[in-house]
């Protein structure tokens, strides 16, 4: 069973999925790190000055009374929210991974036609072959 196991994992197919799950969980970081840092401060001053990370709708106060100045004391004293600008900055994260992925998937599909398009040359033998043939249907 050790031996089963040991073929299931060395197979070629689980060892690229896990280099493809430990790459794409870095990648998730990196755009993480690009929303939240970048991009939403960019949105929020266009927005006039909105942190979009702390926007959200009381539901319930917590054992301490509001008002909360952001979601952290919100969330810390209790309080039941709807934190829509966690979803937004979600959203946004979402958008972009998957536009970096229709990128990377078109370009490999491009790659993939280029190489289908052209055939590849006949060999040496194939050419020879057909000239004999050609000579004795000629004949």
């Amino acid at each position: 069973m050790l031996k089963e196991f040991k073929d299931f994992a060395m197979r070629g197919n689980v060892v690229d999925m896990a280099v493809g799950i430990i790459i794409g969980a870095a990648f998730g970081a990196i755009v993480a790190s690009f929303v939240g840092d970048i991009m939403m401060p960019i949105l929020g001053l266009f927005a006039g000055g909105v942190d979009f990370s702390n926007q959200f709708v009381l539901l319930k106060e917590g054992a301490t009374p509001g008002p909360y100045p952001s979601l952290a004391a919100a969330k810390e004293a209790g309080a039941v929210t709807l934190a829509y600008g966690v979803l937004f900055n979600t959203i946004v994260n979402f958008l972009i991974v998957a536009f970096a992925l229709f990128l990377l998937i078109k370009g490999m599909n491009s790659m993939k036609k280029q190489e289908a398009a052209a055939p590849p040359a006949p060999s040496a033998e194939t050419v020879l072959l057909t000239e004999i043939r050609d000579l004795l249907a000629r004949r």
